[in-house]
Parts: C-alpha cells; sequence; structure tokens
C-alpha cells in the first residue's frame, strides 16, 4: 500500500511516517498543501492524508482541487478542527472519512485499511502501458512480449516516476525528493547507482526502454512505441 501524508507538523508527520512504515505501509510525506496537490496528481496513491491547516493550499482545498480535476483516489481528512460544521465542509467537499486529532494509531490504521479496500481502483489502471511494454504497479515487474523482469521497490518507485512523465527531463532533485523522501540524507551517488541498476535490467528490452542522462540536470525516459516480436 502507497499512502501520501500531508501534514506540516514535522513532529507528528515523522511520528505517523515511521508507524505506517511500520506497518509496512510505503509513505510519501510532504509539508505543504502545494506539494500535496502535485504528488498526489503526478504519482499513484492508495489513500492520500490530508491535515487541514498546511502552508500554502490548505488540507480542504487540495481536497476540493483533486476531486475537481477528477481525481478517484482515497482521501482522509487528518485535523484537529473537530466541530460539526467542519466535519461535514470535509465530507462535502470530497474526503471519503474525517478523523480527529488527537487519535489513536491503531484506529488511524483501520481507517486507512478500510478506505482502500473501499476505493481501490480497479486492475487495469494498476498496469501502466507505454508502447509495447507493459509496468505493473502492484508486482513491481515489467513485462514487453515474453520478457519480464522483477524490479525492487525503490527501483520501481524510480522508474514509475520516470514512466509517469515520460519523454520530460527530470531533475535530481525532484527525483531524491520522490524517491527516497524528505528525511533521508542520500546522496547523487546513490540515485547515480540505482540509474546504472534499472539500465542493466532494461537492456533484457533490447533499448525500447531508455534512460536518458541529461547532464547537469537529471534524467528522462525514452520508450519507443512501436511493438516488435521478441
Amino acid at each position: 500500500m502507497r499512502i501520501l501524508l500531508a501534514e506540516d507538523d514535522a513532529k507528528l508527520g515523522k511520528l505517523i511516517k515511521h508507524m505506517l512504515e511500520k506497518a509496512a505501509i510505503q509513505v510519501d510525506w510532504v509539508l505543504s498543501g502545494d506539494l500535496a496537490l502535485e504528488y498526489a496528481l503526478h504519482d499513484p496513491y492508495d489513500v492520500v492524508i490530508l491535515d487541514w491547516m498546511m502552508p500554502g493550499q490548505t488540507g480542504i482545498i487540495v481536497c476540493d482541487q483533486l476531486r475537481k480535476r477528477g481525481y478517484q483516489g482515497a482521501i482522509l481528512m487528518l485535523t484537529a478542527k473537530d466541530a460539526l460544521d467542519d466535519r461535514v465542509l470535509g465530507l462535502d467537499t470530497g474526503a471519503d472519512d474525517y478523523f480527529v486529532k488527537p487519535f489513536e494509531f491503531a484506529e488511524l490504521l483501520a481507517r486507512i485499511r478500510a478506505l482502500s479496500r473501499r476505493c481501490r481502483v480497479s486492475l487495469a489502471e494498476d498496469i501502466l502501458q507505454v508502447g509495447s511494454v507493459s509496468f505493473n504497479c502492484l508486482t513491481h515487474c515489467v513485462r514487453r512480449g515474453d520478457t519480464e523482469i522483477q524490479l525492487t521497490s525503490r527501483e520501481f518507485r524510480l522508474l514509475d516516476l520516470l514512466v509517469r512523465n515520460q519523454a520530460h527531463v527530470i531533475p535530481r532533485e525532484v527525483i531524491l525528493d520522490r524517491v527516497w523522501g524528505l528525511e533521508t540524507d542520500v546522496s547523487s551517488n546513490n540515485l547515480d547507482a540505482y540509474v546504472r541498476l534499472l539500465r542493466k535490467k532494461l537492456s533484457l528490452f533490447d533499448d525500447v526502454v531508455e534512460i536518458q542522462t541529461v547532464r547537469g540536470i537529471g534524467y528522462k525516459l525514452e520508450v519507443q512505441d512501436v511493438y516488435q516480436n521478441p
């Protein structure tokens, strides 16, 4: 399961992220509504958790904007605003659930799992097809014809980001933030090492999928559109 957590309280955000990861849930944590909107619109999440009061756009505005742009994923409002009118507004804006701080983590986890089951998108939407290559977001497998490669979770997150922004250059700093997150003191050398590993695995597809280096900026993905039987 993959979660987007938007929480500007650094202490609380760090704690929630840590507890969710202990429950084997993959978490992207952002500190503002603006980043939450950007992440949710460009990456697949099982559940988006939004704090109401955040820098930039508030959680309620982010929720409203996501729904107006056709976002179909599960949204959980997690906030200290406990008045009945606030709860009604949150749900009417498009949230699937509304949970008030302070809270017990066990109940938060149960609500997340319930939302994920209830709002699960169809299997077809879990498989990205680009040219002759399919990317399975559930199994982290990449397939072309009869050839299939298995990626680690981190490798797939990196490739998934490149696939969803195909032919666009993604700066190194953005990749490090999206794939490794806010807390990790990861270096550019780590990114380069993962790119080398991915290139080696993708070479089995006869250069149909190619990660290109854009010197001084970052990386981009090129995929050939013409299918040829291996």
